[in-house]
């Protein structure tokens, strides 16, 4: 009895001295918790007796050498418990959708205080740390650390910690998911059977767990990252994939800064603000991700081609947006957009459309491989007219054909998508759209245009080479 007395009394006067002292005092930047509820209670009692829903995010232990400066860990607004239902971010997606990036990520951690994250790939979004340190509010990063990054990349995570004074929280793959993946079908058996496997083993996972110990993050999804997959990001929206710390649908809000922003005018802004960037921009890298699965792009090349290169356009995404991921010819809801469809021959806009460029049917493009002495070699493209890469090569090969008008070449397309897909991928040596055969004059088999350089005078110097 007297023990509970004395802890009541200290209670009440602890209680009482923080009665002129509302705010609550956020955890460091950066702070590492564990993730598994299991080793966690689900509530915990601060100094004047208020119980928190707020629940730690990662399995890391917290550091006791953070580098944060005190003067960063300013007091975060307490997280109100009411579930605020989708709608309310429907509209608040309309609200900002002319918002510069600095007011949505300052309105996300203003909504959230700690409960919400930035997610750091270690690319060009460094610029959503400049965004949050300049809103003045603690603000918290986390990053997939596959295992397979570039030596570069992990260079730059210690300069973007130092440079802000912040922990970056690394998820990591499980270890007995990954040892089974490789021991089964070695290391790079993605460039077999694709990207995916590999991807969610090592980073939708560790993602879906880190997502469980939070309210919301920040990521730096723009719209024209990949204008077919990624079409139709709102600012701000309920999370359509993962979980948050509540679990269930709908218990997670996702924030996408730079939705609406252009690629060239975040690198306009991290020139200005003299922001560190990773060396493997100077190399020619634009979508950074793991080494094995990465490369340069080229002048003219979208940045997302640099990405699983060898799998087809609308595979180049990794599983962490799937919800953002759209069909090809599809509404964010799943309706018909127009008559443009990712697989199938439904009308479409017609690309390479040109008096200089010969449409081949099936019939025609199996003719053509059937002979052994043409009268005159043929460079033939195989194309999908909504793959964007296509798309981007269009006048560079229009001009081409004109070129080689009245040469003796002759210029064609063949629409390789859809019913004729598996067909071009077995006798026309299709792997990615878009794809480039010379026929040869004594030849039967086309020889592939390998080379990622798509403009007039990379073309013309193949072409001049075989005929």
């Amino acid at each position: 009895m007297a023990l509970a007395a004395s802890s009541s009394a200290i209670s009440s006067s602890i209680s009482s001295r923080s009665l002129g002292h509302q705010e609550l005092r956020a955890p460091q930047i950066g702070s590492f918790r564990p993730l598994d509820r299991a080793f966690v209670p689900s509530v915990a009692a601060n100094s004047s007796g208020r119980r928190w829903l707020v629940k730690p995010v990662h399995a890391e232990p917290k550091r006791s050498d953070s580098i944060v400066p005190l003067a960063a860990t300013v007091s975060a607004p307490e997280v109100a418990e009411k579930v605020i239902e989708a709608e309310d971010f429907e509209k608040l997606a309309k609200d900002l959708q002319d918002a510069s990036p600095l007011a949505v990520i300052d309105k996300a951690l203003e909504k959230f205080g700690n409960d919400i994250a930035i997610a750091f790939s270690g690319a060009e979004d460094v610029a959503l740390i400049e965004y949050a340190k300049l809103t003045g509010r603690p603000f918290r990063v986390f990053s997939l650390d596959t295992g397979r990054l570039n030596p570069e990349t992990y260079k730059f995570f210690d300069t973007v910690e130092k440079h802000y004074g912040i922990r970056i929280e690394y998820m990591f793959p499980d270890a007995v998911e990954v040892q089974g993946l490789v021991r089964a079908k070695g290391l790079f058996s993605f460039y077999e059977d694709g990207h995916q496997e590999c991807c969610r083993v090592r980073k939708v996972r560790p993602l879906r767990r880190a997502l469980k110990g939070l309210r919301a993050w920040i990521t730096g999804q723009r719209k024209d990252q990949s204008p077919g997959t990624r079409s139709e990001i709102p600012v701000v929206q309920v999370d359509p994939s993962f979980e948050g710390l509540d679990g269930g649908v709908g218990s997670l809000v996702k924030w996408n800064p730079f939705a609406n922003v252009n690629g060239i005018d975040i690198w306009n802004f991290l020139r200005a603000m003299n922001v560190p960037v990773n060396s493997l921009h100077a190399q020619g890298y634009v979508s950074i991700g793991c080494e094995p699965c990465t490369r340069p792009v080229l002048p003219g090349q979208h940045e997302r081609e640099g990405r699983w290169w060898w799998e087809d356009a609308k595979a180049k995404e990794c599983g962490l947006h799937k919800g953002n991921i759209k069909q090809e010819g599809e509404t964010q809801n799943g309706t018909a957009n127009g008559s443009v469809q990712t697989n199938g021959n439904a009308t479409v806009a017609d690309i390479f459309s040109s008096g200089n460029v010969v449409s081949l049917t099936r019939a025609g493009i199996e003719n053509l491989t059937r002979l052994e002495d043409r009268r005159e070699p043929w460079l033939v493209v195989l194309y999908a007219p909504w793959c964007r890469f296509c798309q981007a090569m269009e006048g560079s090969y229009m001009e081409l054909a004109e070129k080689l008008a009245g040469s003796g070449v002759k210029v064609g397309k063949f629409r390789a998508d859809g019913e004729q897909k598996e067909f071009a991928q077995r006798e026309l040596q299709l792997g990615s759209f878009p794809t480039i055969l010379f026929f040869p004059k004594h030849s039967a088999r086309p020889v592939k245009y390998s080379s990622e350089k798509r403009d007039v005078d990379s073309l013309m110097a193949f072409v001049n080479a075989l005929r």
